[in-house]
């Protein structure tokens, strides 16, 4: 059976790297292999997932240009400062309210709020919770996360959502990156543009957010820059200006386009039984109710024009 989960393992990789299947196809055939099979390579797919989608996020910015990331980073800015505000106060008083352990409690909440997997995993060196609580954490913006890229679109389109408009909703609503850029695919270059932009803004608070929690804490753990997003603006940069290098830059578009769909292949091989049944019920409704929260006020401000793409 580990055997067979090998060659399958493999054989769906080299399928995503082909580039014919989509993002979401990607993540579905990695969650289906983690649920059937115990994963052969889990730490290694661990560390690679992460690379491949830092990776993946500079590739794309060669496909987009400049102009956007400045006017999708200035109305990126003050939405993403305002939102997580408000996240991470809702988040723990629902973890209040549900009885959740207070580390995992914050972890949610800065998940929700922030980027999903990164932003636990960023701040769990400072916030030190137990295995258990990560677990709980991880599992549930995992599974939250995955489930959006599938339902985020289908609402898109229900409710007649502009590209530039779900882009923006997905950046503000969606947890991880990679799902976030997943999604906008579905609606195109325009989508994609924004959903990135405004999404590695509302990343780049994990390095105030971690800041002030170890000051807090007293903690002397290490905080870690997000580089990748320098170099994404640097590659943004490159393509509105370098216009000879037109074919190259998209060749390097694509290649990342192809790199976001294996991330989500990996991601998705992680959901395991044992995730699932470690992630509580208390812990889930914490997380979820969130998440339809955010979800749902950032859709009706968008809707309503309170919040828009400049």
């Amino acid at each position: 059976m580990r055997n067979g989960g090998k060659v399958l393992f493999v054989l769906a990789a080299c399928i995503v790297i082909t580039g014919t299947i989509s993002p979401a196809l990607s993540l579905a055939m990695g969650l289906i292999f983690g649920i059937v099979f115990a994963h052969p390579f889990e730490g290694a797919s661990r560390r690679w997932s992460i690379v491949v989608l830092q990776a993946s996020v500079v590739l794309l910015g060669f496909g987009i240009d400049f102009g956007q990331v400045l006017r999708a980073g200035r109305a990126g800015f003050i939405y993403t400062a305002v939102g997580i505000g408000v996240a991470m106060t809702l988040g723990l008083s629902l973890g209040r309210l549900f009885n959740v352990r207070s580390k995992a409690a914050f972890l949610i909440s800065a998940g929700t709020a922030i980027c999903g997997g990164s932003a636990i995993a960023a701040l769990a060196p400072i916030t030190r919770p137990d295995e258990d609580e990560l677990a709980m954490s991880m599992g549930t913006v995992f599974m939250l996360n995955s489930v959006a890229l599938f339902v985020f679109p289908l609402i898109g389109s229900a409710v007649d959502l502009s590209p530039e408009q779900f882009g923006l909703w997905s950046a503000l609503a969606i947890h991880d990156t990679s799902s976030v850029v997943g999604a906008a695919e579905r609606f195109g270059s325009s989508a994609v543009a924004v959903a990135t932009v405004v999404k590695l803004t509302r990343a780049l608070w994990i390095f105030p957010v971690a800041f002030v929690t170890a000051a807090a804490g007293r903690s002397k753990a290490r905080i870690h820059f997000p580089w990748f997003i320098v170099c994404f603006c640097l590659a943004a940069l490159a393509n509105g200006h370098l216009t000879q290098l037109a074919s190259l830059f998209a060749g390097l578009s694509r290649a990342g386009h192809i790199g976001l769909a294996l991330s989500l292949f990996l991601i998705g091989t992680r959901l395991s039984k044992r995730v699932i049944k470690q992630t509580g019920i208390q812990v889930m409704a914490q997380g979820l109710v969130l998440w339809i929260a955010v979800a749902a006020a950032s859709l009706l401000a968008i809707r309503a024009g309170w919040l828009r793409y400049f």
